[in-house]
């Protein structure tokens, strides 16, 4: 018990740890993340810049603070978005079975099947990549593994005996579903989530990377990687240091995730809901 709660207390150290600096952002940044320096593109990191400077001579140690509200705020809204829709639908789906559970699982499937990168494709055909759309698409396209955790979830409860007391004491549909089944699915949902944000950090910093996300100059993880590609041979830093801030949150997420599984004792639900 005491190296699960490690894990679970070491994750979300490091997940407090990232909120807190991209909160005190403006406070803890040594430099303004926007003022270009001619005179001091690509220098190494140093006491003046912690982790260098990029190609424009911006600091980088600034911009990942600053890219950091960005990439959290996308990855914990298109969360919130995802697992909304996917625990609303789970939940329709497994208490109400027959038809309306085959319609919400082949839309699942489909959704679920369908290139995420195709769609971020069309709408910026048709609107200009903005923060507002990447989040819509990530969450939009983020719900099905959750859907199908809480449907399996709810097919476990709503067999159990406290669901038949209360339908025999008149309770409507909408309450069962509401005050019974879904606050005892809560742990697989909650666990869920903290995988599901790592994820959209991932999608979010894959976009901007390709161009389809966060324009620059507003900083993001992915973007800054970007701008970094053509300087890996003689600048390390420029790339090395978005990328570790990638790799904290991830592994943070992750961590916090298996250790909430393993103290709640849910590894099938949490096994489920990742290879879903």
């Amino acid at each position: 018990m005491q190296k699960k709660n490690n894990s679970l207390f070491i994750g979300m150290l490091l997940i407090l740890m990232l909120v807190a600096l991209a909160l005190l952002a403006p406070l803890v940044a040594t430099h303004d993340p926007y003022v270009t320096q001619a005179d001091n593109w690509l220098q190494a990191p140093s006491a003046v810049h912690y982790f260098g400077t990029d190609r424009l001579g911006r600091d980088i140690f600034s911009r990942v603070l600053f890219g950091a509200r960005i990439s959290l705020a996308v990855g914990t809204l298109a969360t919130f978005l995802s697992v909304g829709i996917g625990t609303l639908l789970g939940l329709v789906a497994s208490y109400y079975g027959g038809l309306v559970d085959a319609l919400i699982m082949r839309f699942t499937d489909i959704v679920l099947v369908f290139p995420t990168l195709l769609l971020v494709l069309t709408l910026v055909a048709i609107f200009e990549p903005a923060l507002w759309l990447v989040i819509l698409v990530i969450g939009g396209t983020g719900w099905p593994g959750v859907a199908r955790l809480v449907r399996g979830e709810v097919l476990r409860l709503r067999d159990k005996e406290f669901v038949a007391s209360a339908r025999l004491l008149g309770a409507r549909n909408r309450r069962i579903v509401f005050r019974h089944l879904l606050p005892n699915a809560v742990g697989p949902v909650l666990v869920a989530a903290t995988l599901c944000v790592p994820a959209a950090v991932m999608t979010e910093a894959g976009l901007s990377y390709l161009g389809l996300g966060v324009q620059p100059p507003m900083p993001t993880w992915g973007n800054m990687l970007r701008d970094a590609q053509l300087y890996l041979r003689y600048a390390w830093w420029y790339a090395f240091f978005p990328g570790l801030f990638i790799f904290i949150t991830v592994f943070s997420f992750h961590l916090t995730g298996e250790g909430l599984r393993q103290v709640l004792g849910l590894n099938k639900s949490a096994r489920r809901s990742r290879r879903a």
